[in-house]
């Protein structure tokens, strides 16, 4: 007989230093079937569809924001609780959050909604937790989980994989040999804070030091006696107490997992003054005026610089107007000689009016800094409506307003752009444009594409704007992390112990 596993979670970034809510409207829902066909490891007729019984009951996805509203949360949670209890028992379930999802009220929202499944599935179903790089693990999620496991690349090129994996350790481990009652079945966990809390640009695993040391989560996996190991950045945006970096290990070789974990770790603490930049991290205007320099010297285009301090795919509203306005004040951009694309802010009331005039029209906008206000609040814009475009499925209606040769994208929804595609269908070719700036940290695939025609990262900078998710983390004013977290304390060296646990069906044993 096929094992019952039940899906749901909630997927979330939530920046605690961004005053924009997220509620019912920045989710999408995902049920039934349409859950199911969500992964693409599940199609019909494929291996791990045909292993199981699967009851998708509710997945909610967000762009990253926010805290999300309480009463969005107790509904979403609510809902997944009684699917739960409606269609179960299972016999295992497969959680599917982010685990930087902070709620408005709540300081482990992870740990809340886990400890809710977990009660509602009772204590013999098995759970497999899969989770973004950048979310938090704290003791509590860690209890509640069997099986847990994180994405191994940033950027997240290996989303679809991690899940994937999260789905085949779970069958796994129902159908394994290693002992016939239920506690033998579920692993020994192997836990280990590691006290740094570092911005995903400065982690990424495309450049040393984390290239290396996340090339050593595969070995450790591939130890006798070990299932999986993760290595989890935490979320740098968040003021709790459970943001900081923790590995785990878990399998069925204490001494293996206890020994993988601490290995892991102590690479990690031991890396944490090396961790640098992504890309060369200037102020925005030592940014252009390098962008304009290598313009000067080269035919080559386009010049890619991340307005990082209100990125969107971090937690960031979306709508900081600041670096537009410094934009428009530049003289060099004034005659439209420099071309410039900015993408984007989000504001509705200004995309209204510049449709109401029409593509041709001139207009005069106040445009963003409606929901954070940074500082500099709207920003005054007059210049020619270049194009409308509507239909969107995230921004909505998306206007360019162009003044000189700055190109000012503005949508009705908050939107990131990710892809070539994001810009051409505005009607701007980004190869063709002197200056591309988006509102990201580390740059996604396509774009990143876009500077690697010369030497890596000649062509690309990360302005340290404001926003958010400002890069400079200490001076967002963080007050709740725990004592002695890297940079905001080196006062210490921590002992670097992990703790070795198991839930059994008597409650939760630590060795």
């Amino acid at each position: 007989m096929r094992p019952r596993i039940g899906i749901g979670g909630i997927s979330i970034e939530s920046s605690t230093f961004s005053p924009h809510i997220s509620g019912d409207e920045a989710f999408t829902e995902r049920r039934g079937d349409v859950l199911i066909g969500y992964y693409p490891f599940m199609a019909d007729g494929s291996e791990l569809r045909e292993a199981a019984e699967w009851v998708p009951l509710l997945q909610a996805r967000s762009l990253p924001g926010g805290a999300v509203a309480r009463e969005t949360y107790e509904r979403l949670k609510a809902e997944i609780l009684d699917g739960i209890r409606e269609h179960g028992p299972f016999d295992a379930f497969y959680f599917d959050i982010h685990g930087a999802m902070s709620v408005v009220g709540l300081v482990d929202a992870e740990g809340d909604l886990g400890t809710a499944v977990r009660d509602a599935l009772g204590p013999d179903v098995l759970v497999s937790t899969s989770m973004d790089l950048h979310g938090n693990v704290s003791r509590t999620l860690l209890d509640v989980s069997d099986l847990i496991t994180c994405y191994r690349m940033a950027p997240h090129e290996d989303h679809w994989n991690t899940k994937q994996r999260a789905v085949h350790n779970l069958l796994e481990r129902l159908r394994s040999g290693v002992g016939s009652d239920d506690d033998a079945r579920r692993p020994y966990k192997a836990w280990m804070p590691v006290p740094v809390l570092l911005p995903g640009e400065k982690t990424s695993t495309r450049i040393e030091p984390a290239r290396t040391i996340y090339a050593e989560v595969p070995v450790a996996e591939a130890r006798d006696g070990v299932i999986d190991s993760s290595i989890w950045v935490g979320y740098a945006w968040a003021d709790e107490a459970r943001c900081q970096a923790v590995v785990v290990t878990t399998g069925d070789d204490v001494e293996a997992i206890r020994e993988e974990t601490e290995r892991l770790g102590r690479l990690y603490w031991d890396a944490r003054d090396d961790f640098a930049f992504v890309a060369d991290a200037l102020p925005l205007a030592e940014s252009i005026d390098a962008a304009l320099a290598a313009n000067a010297a080269s035919d080559a285009r386009p010049y890619v610089i991340s307005d990082s301090g209100d990125n969107p795919t971090a937690g960031g509203a979306g709508d900081v107007s600041w670096t537009l306005g410094q934009l428009l004040a530049r003289p060099e951009f004034a005659d439209g000689s420099v071309s410039v694309v900015h993408a984007s802010i989000f504001d509705a009331d200004a995309v209204a009016q510049a449709v109401a005039a029409g593509v041709g029209a001139t207009v005069s906008l106040e445009v963003g800094g409606r929901v954070d206000g940074g500082p500099s609040g709207p920003v005054a814009i007059t210049g020619e409506v270049f194009s409308i475009t509507d239909g969107d499925a995230d921004a909505g209606t998306q206007v360019v307003v162009k003044s000189g040769g700055v190109h000012a994208i503005i949508t009705t929804r908050r939107k990131p752009f990710h892809h070539i595609g994001d810009f051409t269908q505005l009607g701007i070719d980004p190869n063709a444009m002197d200056i591309v700036f988006v509102k990201i940290g580390y740059l996604e695939p396509e774009l990143y594409a876009l500077t690697t025609g010369a030497i890596e990262g000649e062509r690309w900078k990360l302005a340290l704007t404001p926003g958010g998710v400002d890069q400079d983390l200490l001076r967002l004013g963080h007050s709740h992390l725990e004592h002695g977290v890297f940079p905001f304390d080196r006062s210490g060296t921590p002992a670097l112990r992990a703790v070795v646990t198991r839930r059994t069906a008597e409650g939760i044993e630590d060795l």
